[in-house]
C-alpha cells in the first residue's frame, strides 16, 4: 500500500512542463530581440541554403571541402531550429512554456547536432591536412567514398555520444520549481531543477565533453600544427598566401565554436551562472551559424568567383 501511495503522490507532483523565463527586460527591449532573432533566423536559413544550392549547381565546387561545407550547412540549419523559433516565442510571450518531452527533445537534439559539429569541423581540418600537406596524394586519399565516410562516422559520433547522456538524463525526476531561467532547456537548468542526485550526469557531462569537444579540438589542433608548419616551409609569399586562403576560413569558424563551447560545457559542474550562459548560448546557437556562411563565402576566392558569375547572370 506505501509503495502504491508513493507511487501515486510520484505521478501528482511530477512536473508535466517547464516555464522559459527568456531575458529579463521591458516589454519593448523583448519586441526588440524578437525582431533580431527573427532577422538573424531567417539570415541563417536563407544563407545555409544558398551554400548548399551554389555548392549543389556548380560542378567547380564538387570536391570534398565543399562536401563538407554542404554538411556543415544542413547541420547548422538543423542546430540553430531546434532553439531559435522557441526562443522566439518566449520573448513574445506567446509560447513560454514547454512541455517536459518537448524539453528534453529540445536538449538531446540541440547536444547531438552540436557534438556532430564538432567531429565534422574536426574532419573538415583533417581535409585541409591531407590538401596542404600531401597535395600530390589528396585526391587519391580524399575520394568520394571516403568522404562520405567521414561525414556518416560524424553523425554516428554526434549522435551516439549524446544517447548514453540522453539514457540517464531520462531517469531524472522533477518535482517543482518548474520554472528555467533561459530562452532555452540546456543541461545546467535540467541539473538545477531536479530533484534526484544529479552527481553522475555531472560526471557523464564533463566526461562527454572532454571526449567530444577537447578529442575534436585536439584533432583540429594538430592538423593545424602541421598545416602552418607546412605553410611556412612554402618559399613564396603568393604560394604562402594562396595555401592559407584554403583554410582561413575554417580556422575562423573553429576558434569562434570551440571557444563558446569549451566554455559551455568543459567544466566539472554548473560553475557559471545562468544569465552569463544564456550569453554564450546566444553567441552559439544564433550567431555562429549565421556567420559560418558570411565567413566561408567572403573568405573563399572559389565561392566568391562562383557567386559573381551567378550574379553576372541574372
Amino acid at each position: 500500500m506505501d509503495l502504491i501511495a508513493s507511487r501515486e503522490t510520484e505521478n501528482h507532483t511530477r512536473v508535466q512542463e517547464f516555464i522559459l523565463l527568456g531575458f529579463p527586460g521591458t516589454w519593448y527591449f523583448q519586441m526588440s530581440l524578437a525582431e533580431l532573432f527573427s532577422v538573424i533566423y531567417v539570415l541563417t536559413i536563407l544563407g545555409n541554403v544558398s551554400i548548399i544550392a551554389l555548392v549543389g549547381t556548380h560542378p567547380r565546387l564538387h570536391t570534398p571541402m565543399y562536401f563538407f561545407l554542404c554538411n556543415l550547412s544542413f547541420l547548422e540549419i538543423w542546430y540553430t531550429t531546434a532553439c531559435v523559433p522557441k526562443a522566439i516565442g518566449v520573448m513574445l510571450g506567446t509560447s513560454q512554456t514547454i512541455s517536459f518531452t518537448a524539453c528534453k527533445m529540445q536538449l538531446i537534439f540541440s547536444l547531438a547536432t552540436g557534438s556532430t559539429e564538432c567531429f565534422l569541423l574536426a574532419v573538415m581540418a583533417y581535409d585541409r591536412y591531407l590538401a596542404i600537406c600531401h597535395p600530390l596524394h589528396y585526391s587519391s586519399l580524399m575520394n568520394r567514398t571516403f568522404s562520405a565516410q567521414l561525414v556518416l562516422l560524424s553523425w554516428l559520433c554526434g549522435f551516439l555520444a549524446i544517447s548514453v547522456l540522453a539514457a540517464i538524463i531520462s531517469r531524472l525526476s522533477f518535482c517543482g520549481p518548474n520554472i528555467i531561467n533561459h530562452f532555452l532547456c540546456d543541461i545546467d537548468s535540467w541539473i538545477a531543477l531536479s530533484c534526484t542526485d544529479t552527481h553522475l550526469v555531472e560526471l557523464v557531462t564533463f566526461v562527454l565533453s572532454i571526449i567530444v569537444v577537447v578529442v575534436s579540438c585536439v584533432i583540429t589542433f594538430v592538423s593545424y600544427v602541421y598545416i602552418i608548419s607546412t605553410i611556412l616551409r612554402i618559399p613564396s609569399a603568393q604560394g604562402r598566401q594562396k595555401a592559407f586562403s584554403t583554410c582561413s576560413a575554417h580556422l575562423t569558424v573553429v576558434t569562434i565554436w570551440y571557444s563558446s563551447l569549451t566554455f559551455l560545457y568543459v567544466k566539472p559542474s554548473k560553475q557559471n551562472s545562468m544569465d552569463l550562459n544564456k550569453t554564450i548560448n546566444v553567441f552559439s546557437t544564433v550567431v555562429t551559424p549565421l556567420l559560418n556562411p558570411f565567413i566561408y563565402t567572403l573568405r573563399n576566392k572559389e565561392v566568391k568567383e562562383v557567386l559573381a558569375k551567378a550574379f553576372s547572370r541574372m
